[in-house]
């Protein structure tokens, strides 16, 4: 960058007060220093668009290593758990036929199905019996459904019906 102190500006200024002359010194002075801001904005968006590009491709690099050791990870584990299923297979294939009948599942007998049935049955019964009406009330669970136009009448200030029967 060019080093400009204060000597050297006041030269430069009295030179262009000389050449120019005072009355156009003022415009030339603005359009001086616009020319000059568009400069530094143009220089600090090649800036900026470059160290952007510089992280993008760091960002690719590093995309690049990640999918390279997930590609050696997973081929890692299709050959380990490839290998373990041959294990199993092996192992499976040389089993005697007297082990088989250890392997066979647990099959309900009739008496076992009735008796869960009724187990069911009566837990039912026990979840859906019958709850005094003073608790329900008492507790505030709804005993009839209502629509919402309803629910929002019994609950509006002033609409209770003051009036009695007598």
């Amino acid at each position: 960058m060019i080093d400009l102190g204060l000597t050297k500006i006041a030269v430069i200024g009295v030179v262009a007060l000389v050449v120019i002359g005072p009355e156009k010194l003022p415009k030339v002075a603005r359009m001086a220093g616009t020319l000059y801001g568009r400069a530094q904005r143009y220089l600090n968006d090649v800036k900026s668009e470059v160290s952007r590009e510089m992280e993008l491709d760091e960002l690719k690099n590093l995309r690049k290593q990640a999918e390279e050791a997930a590609s050696t990870f997973k081929d890692e584990m299709e050959n380990s758990i490839g290998k373990d299923m041959r294990e199993v297979e092996a192992a499976l294939r040389d089993q005697d036929s007297s082990a088989a009948p250890a392997l066979n599942l647990y099959t309900p007998t009739n008496d076992d199905i009735a008796r869960k049935a009724r187990d069911f049955r009566r837990k039912r019964v026990v979840r859906n019996a019958a709850v005094p009406l003073w608790y329900k009330q008492q507790a505030g669970v709804r005993t009839h459904v209502i629509s919402g136009a309803a629910r929002m009448k019994r609950h509006r200030p002033g609409s209770r019906n003051t009036a009695s029967f007598f």
